[in-house]
């Protein structure tokens, strides 16, 4: 036996080898705490806005849709774009830009002089306690998984009224995500 497979010999397991304590050491009878339990990742849909990510919880998403015609509605509350007809079921339309204070008001897309939608707006169909309710976005991005360690908490910096509906931010590499609660972002 050559000298490099003695060295081998004792660095592996043998069957004929008492390895009692190490079992019990890996097992956790030693009295040191057990391993943490794994983090359960969370799937966000993740989308973009004015060149920013934004995710919502995956749960809270009914369907992706493209932008259908919009009908306007006189006298409707800044963020409300209008109804849209999807499958026979009318849902309102927000733009959730005037809530995150993104713009100023919303883009005309409703109505018979609105122009066509750009070709990666989508409009996210969002389960609410209200009811579905759909949200222009810029594009989708995709789904994305972020562990709890992944999560921080907003900023202390952003104004009170966008603190309602930003719940945190997601790290993903070097890709951060704000995450939004739905039901605050399209209340009024």
């Amino acid at each position: 036996m050559s000298r490099f497979a003695e060295l081998l010999d004792d660095f592996f397991y043998r069957p004929d080898e008492d390895v009692g304590g190490l079992q019990d050491f890996a097992s956790g009878s030693d009295g040191a705490s057990s391993l943490l339990p794994e983090e359960v990742p969370e799937e966000y849909l993740a989308f973009r806005l004015e060149g920013e990510s934004y995710a919502v919880p995956i749960r809270a998403v009914r369907e992706i849709s493209k932008v259908p015609p919009l009908t306007e509605i006189p006298r409707a509350e800044p963020q409300l774009l209008g109804l849209m007809n999807l499958r026979g079921e009318l849902l309102p339309a927000y733009d959730v830009k005037v809530r995150l204070g993104l713009a100023e008001k919303a883009p005309l897309v409703a109505g018979p002089e609105a122009p066509p939608p750009p070709r990666d707006a989508r409009i996210i169909v969002l389960r609410t306690q209200t009811g579905p309710a759909g949200v222009w976005v810029d594009g989708v991005a995709g789904v994305v998984k972020l562990k709890p360690s992944m999560l921080e908490p907003p900023p202390a910096s952003l104004r009170m009224g966008d603190r309602d509906c930003v719940v945190g931010i997601g790290r993903r590499g070097p890709s951060l995500y704000i995450l939004l609660d739905p039901e605050q972002a399209l209340a009024p």
